[in-house]
C-alpha cells in the first residue's frame, strides 16, 4: 500500500479551490448562489475524531503487544490495513470538500456585509479547519499502522532479495 502524499493533498486542495471559487463567482452572476451547510464542518470533525480515536486505538493496542502486557489484544493486520484505507481516502475526499469550501469561502469574502452570506463564510472557514483536522488524524492514522522497515539487507549473511 503506496503512503499518501501530501503534495497529491495540497494539489487536490488547490485545485478544487480554484475551481470552487470560479464556478462561486459564476452561479453568483447568475444569482443563485448555494449556501455553505452546516453540517458540513460537524460532519468532517466528526470524521476527524474517528479517524484519530481508530489511531490512538491501535498504538495503545501495538504498545501494549510490544511490552508483552498479559492479556493484551493484538491488532488484526487485515482491521490495521483497512484502516489506513478508510484514513486515506477520507484525507483525498476532505482535501478535496475543505478546497470546494476554501475556494467559496474566498468568494464570500467579498460579500460580508451580508449576514447570511457572513455566515456561510464562516461555515466554510470551519469546514477547511475540519477538513484539515481529517488530513492530519488520517497521516497520522497511516504513521501508527506504518510497518518498521524491512532490515534484512543489513544483516551480515542476509540472502540478497532475487
Amino acid at each position: 500500500m503506496r503512503e499518501l502524499r501530501i503534495r497529491v493533498l495540497i494539489g487536490v486542495f488547490v485545485v478544487a479551490g480554484i475551481l470552487s471559487w470560479a464556478g462561486a463567482r459564476l452561479w453568483n452572476s447568475i444569482g443563485t448562489l448555494p449556501g455553505v451547510p452546516l453540517a458540513a464542518p460537524i460532519v468532517l470533525a466528526l470524521i476527524a475524531v474517528v479517524l484519530l480515536a481508530t489511531a490512538l486505538s491501535i498504538r495503545s493496542r501495538l504498545k501494549a503487544q510490544r511490552e508483552r502486557r498479559p492479556g493484551a489484544k493484538g491488532v488484526d493486520p487485515l482491521m490495521a490495513a483497512r484502516a489506513v484505507v478508510f484514513g486515506q481516502a477520507s484525507a483525498l475526499v476532505a482535501a478535496l470538500v475543505a478546497g470546494m469550501y476554501g475556494g467559496t469561502g474566498v468568494f464570500l469574502l467579498e460579500l460580508l456585509d451580508l449576514p447570511t452570506r457572513r455566515d456561510q463564510a464562516f461555515y466554510a472557514g470551519f469546514s477547511v479547519l475540519a477538513g484539515i483536522a481529517v488530513i492530519a488524524a488520517a497521516l497520522f492514522l497511516e504513521r501508527v499502522c506504518k510497518l518498521p522497515e524491512d532490515d534484512d539487507q543489513d544483516h551480515p549473511g542476509a540472502e540478497p532479495a532475487a
